[in-house]
């Protein structure tokens, strides 16, 4: 139902100057803090990942971001090193290429740390439409009306549509979270930011995420 005028009033970047250059200073300073607060957990994690999965460590895969700019995202590993020797595969709620380790850093997010340091070079924001696959953006731009807009705003560790949606593993699920992203898009404020946040610790300690 939407047009091309709707987009222009709602991804004008000049009339959200100010909110941009807070939400960047928001960023930083809270990419630096929850590091902070974090690195026990890190520093327990690591020598178990070693143990249990060996190496690599972290996961590095390359993600669409804000203006279609590529960038490499950062993650602890949690599937086995074959998961995509086929190549591009959807990620789906109890897919069995996730380790056993990987299954408990999954759900407890803790997988998702490494994308501080993404979060701190400028590639993502702490909330944000989730950044997908090149490959992966080929094809539903094709399919799904503005899917590109997405990329109008800085993709984030958490967001609008993970909060409320959970996790995507087909077409129909993107469009789904689609509707949720340009919600976010259009209505996004350092408040709006705040609740994601709060909803993701909730989310992390009830341990239901995916």
């Amino acid at each position: 139902n939407l047009d091309k005028s709707w987009v222009l009033q709602n991804f004008n970047k000049k009339n959200h100057k100010a909110y941009f250059v807070a939400k960047n200073l928001f960023d930083k300073i809270s990419a630096i803090l929850i590091f902070l607060l974090t690195m026990p957990v890190l520093i327990f994690i690591i020598p178990i990942l070693l143990i249990t999965s060996g190496r690599p460590i972290f996961f590095t895969q390359k993600r669409t971001g804000y203006l279609n700019k590529e960038f490499t995202l950062m993650k602890l590993r949690t599937m086995r090193l074959d998961a995509e020797t086929n190549g591009a595969v959807w990620a789906t709620k109890n897919d069995e290429r996730i380790t056993k380790t990987g299954k408990f850093l999954r759900k407890s997010r803790i997988d998702e740390l490494p994308q501080l340091w993404n979060v701190l070079v400028g590639d993502m924001s702490l909330v944000g439409p989730r950044p997908e696959r090149p490959e992966i953006i080929s094809k539903l731009d094709k399919k799904l009306p503005f899917y590109n807009e997405r990329h109008l705003v800085k993709p984030g560790v958490t967001g609008w549509a993970q909060i409320n949606f959970g996790y995507g593993s087909s077409e129909e699920d993107s469009l789904k979270k689609l509707k949720y992203d340009l919600y976010y898009t259009k209505h996004k404020s350092i408040w709006l930011d705040f609740r994601i946040l709060l909803k993701t610790v909730k989310t992390v300690i009830s341990a239901v995420g995916h």
